[in-house]
């Protein structure tokens, strides 16, 4: 079943949805078109929300766990404007939205929908995706069309794209990324690192830092967040928060996961100071839901007093909170070997743990560094705002295990290497580089 799968896929991406496209192209581009699509969700994703937002009212909204309202279904159309510094005047853009998670939608209903993706693609003036999309590189598209890759990861950890063993379907020929106009990133120090695992040149990647991570500035929405927490799972008042947020192994289609019993296990042992929060990744919960929180994992940035993970992009976001984060990697010679990375994992500024004593034990040194900082009473109505003192911080620099695993200098300059460009500016920077911010 699943090579009949890929080979349907490799039929609509080679001839179907490129002669659809071509059709359609003999139209003028319609100024004031944007689309948002996505493969992999039914919501606009949360890595172009705050894009999405600005472009639609300007406004950013709360926490979706939070009962804010939620995005339009795929295919609604939406008018917006953003206006620039002065706040004189505003662009009327039409937004339409092709969200859908591929893997839930039957055959024929996904057929029909990347029919009309590729018919509102063929005229569009701007597209904005933050992840692999398939129907974008299926066509050679018309140069007066954008295509802006939102980048869904910050910083530089496991190998991806063309460097990476399973991350291109195999069979695929076509140019998967060749269709990018912008590609924006965390930092300059991946701009080259992506320009060789994506085969595009370093002229269409911009380190304009991640549209999402300004949410992470966002008093308001840091405080809505840990509201929402509190008010859904109460029994997780008084204790510190421990979130065990690992990335998949293997591939979209075939993810599987590592270290959960490890993880089960010190949640258990520790489990009268500390509450456990297990979120996997979606490609893994899809397949069986592991996580024991249905929040996202994005809102759960801003309630965690230590972030445990392994080789996730998420560390990069938990940077900017300057909070200690624990690096559990039960399979680490293996998947260096498979799938291997563009860093030193070992020298990375925080405590490896390869076994689930090794993790009970580092998580142990952050509980003795914060003993004598009981937790406030009002803790969970606390903002918890990227760059703000955070009394649940070990020794306020953000070190868990031994005090000799890093210096607050040497953290500093990692966060700065990677996400230096994440300072709560980024989507103005990138609607300004595009040509959406007037």
């Amino acid at each position: 079943m699943f090579r009949i799968k890929q080979l349907l896929k490799m039929f609509l991406q080679n001839i179907l949805l490129p002669l659809f496209y071509t059709w359609y192209a003999r139209k003028p581009v319609e100024k004031g078109s944007i689309l948002f699509a996505d493969a992999h969700h039914d919501e606009v994703p949360f890595s172009m929300r705050r894009v999405y937002e600005t472009l639609t009212s300007g406004k950013t909204g709360g926490c979706m766990s939070g009962g804010k309202e939620a995005f339009p279904p795929s295919g609604k159309d939406q008018r917006g404007g953003v206006s620039g510094e002065d706040g004189a005047g505003s662009a009327q853009y039409r937004i339409e939205s092709f969200v859908r998670d591929f893997d839930r939608v039957p055959y024929g209903q996904l057929l029909r929908y990347l029919l009309r993706f590729m018919r509102a693609y063929a005229t569009a003036e701007y597209v904005f995706i933050c992840d692999y999309y398939l129907p974008v590189a299926a066509c050679r598209k018309r140069p007066e069309t954008k295509v802006v890759q939102l980048w869904h990861s910050c910083g530089l950890m496991k190998k991806i794209a063309y460097d990476a063993g399973d991350d291109i379907p195999k069979g695929y020929r076509g140019d998967m990324f060749g269709n990018y106009t912008y590609l924006t990133l965390s930092a300059q120090v991946c701009v080259p690192v992506h320009a060789r695992a994506l085969r595009i040149t370093q002229e269409r990647i911009y380190a304009t830092g991640v549209s999402r991570t300004d949410y992470y500035f966002d008093e308001d929405w840091n405080r809505s967040c840990r509201e929402a927490f509190y008010e859904r799972y109460p029994q997780a008042r008084g204790k510190r928060i421990a979130l065990w947020a690992p990335t998949f192994r293997g591939n979209a289609a075939r993810p599987r996961l590592e270290g959960l019993e490890e993880v089960r296990r010190a949640a258990d042992a520790l489990s009268g100071e500390w509450y456990f929060l297990i979120k996997a990744h979606p490609h893994i919960d899809a397949h069986g839901m592991v996580s024991n929180c249905a929040i996202p994992t994005e809102e759960l940035l801003p309630v965690a007093d230590l972030l445990i993970t392994d080789y996730s992009s998420v560390m990069f976001d938990y940077l900017l909170y300057r909070r200690p984060i624990v690096l559990f990697a039960p399979d680490l010679g293996k998947y260096e070997a498979e799938r291997g990375f563009y860093i030193d994992y070992h020298e990375l500024p925080y405590p490896v743990a390869e076994t689930a004593e090794e993790l009970r034990s580092a998580v142990e040194n952050c509980a003795r560094v914060w003993r004598e900082k009981p937790i406030p009473k009002a803790k969970e109505e606390a903002a918890g705002a990227v760059g703000g003192t955070d009394s649940a911080s070990c020794s306020g620099d953000g070190r868990p295990g031994e005090p000799g695993n890093a210096s607050d200098e040497e953290i500093d300059r990692f966060r700065e290497k990677y996400v230096g460009a994440c300072d709560g500016h980024a989507t103005e920077r990138i609607l300004k580089l595009v040509g959406l911010w007037q």
